[in-house]
């Protein structure tokens, strides 16, 4: 079913990711530059996730032994450094999501370069390494990002949703491993409900949520060499509710002995390796998919 299907470490049939975007407060003040100081509600419900979130989740990889990706606005590693720097000392990876949230598809390509090389240096100074995967905010992934990310030396990306399992984006300037994520994986659409990010949805049971996050999984396992990536962040799915039940998860995952649970940088480097030394020949994707607007016209 699976026509490509990826030959993960210690014959595991998938390899897992739990990643986490850290936005904090950079949603709002992205989506209301002129009064978002004024919306102090959403700001402490977005706080919650470095303050209450990010340690509760490190604690529970602590006790699994987990490594795990982080993806964090370079802002808010500013604004928060002390959340990233417990990430680091754990042994996490910190990935580029942009500077304040800001989305990539929406800039010029000088501003998009301009936004990434300084978001670049800031996850430098925090981290000690530069970034080596990228995550553009909301999946806005412009025309020019993979160019941009293979100039800047990026190992990977993990926005865009064309496969199962991961791929190669090559463009004229050269190639990046593609870790493809989907929404059925996203805690956005069971859990967020704020009348201020303009996204209003019935909240969903943890019970409910898993039911979707599971199917996927067991779906990759039972036809085997396929990819789970969760996309969560830690001021929705670090609500306790929520993550006692990820906690069950978790502990279910391993207690299979079929997962590979990886950072993305492992991931994407176990891709390229394979492909080195023949035992794996991943898709290539060119980009970008269109060079001018698609428009019907009369004939």
């Amino acid at each position: 079913m699976i026509s490509n299907p990826v030959p993960w470490p210690n014959g595991a049939k998938v390899a897992c990711a739990i990643t986490f975007d850290m936005d904090a407060d950079s949603l709002v003040h992205i989506e209301h530059p002129q009064d978002s100081i004024k919306r102090v509600s959403t700001i402490s419900m977005l706080r919650y996730g470095p303050t209450v979130g990010v340690p509760r989740i490190l604690e529970t990889y602590r006790r699994h032994g987990l490594k795990q990706t982080f993806f964090v606005p370079a802002w808010c590693i500013e604004q928060y450094p002390h959340a990233v720097e417990a990430m680091v000392k754990d042994g996490h990876e910190v990935g580029f999501h942009g500077y304040i949230h800001e989305a990539p598809n929406s800039l010029t390509r000088e501003d998009e370069y301009y936004w990434m090389q300084r978001s670049i240096d800031t996850v430098v100074k925090h981290t000690g390494k530069r970034p080596r995967g990228n995550r553009s905010p909301l999946y806005n992934f412009s025309n020019h990002t993979a160019d941009l990310l293979v100039e800047e030396k990026f190992l990977y990306d993990s926005s865009l949703m064309a496969d199962d399992v991961p791929y190669i984006l090559k463009t004229k300037v050269g190639e990046l491993v593609e870790i493809p994520t989907s929404w059925a994986t996203d805690d956005w659409p069971p859990y967020v409900h704020s009348i201020d990010l303009n996204y209003v949805m019935q909240v969903m049971a943890p019970e409910r949520a898993m039911e979707v996050f599971l199917s996927e999984f067991e779906a990759m396992r039972q036809v085997g060499g396929g990819l789970w990536v969760g996309i969560w962040h830690p001021f929705v799915s670090g609500r306790l509710s929520r993550w006692l039940r990820v906690e069950k998860m978790i502990d279910y995952m391993l207690g299979t002995g079929e997962v590979w649970f990886a950072t993305l940088e492992q991931i994407a480097g176990h891709i390229l390796e394979c492909r080195k030394n023949g035992t794996y020949v991943p898709r290539v994707e060119q980009l970008p998919y269109y060079h001018q607007p698609v428009a019907p016209k009369r004939v």
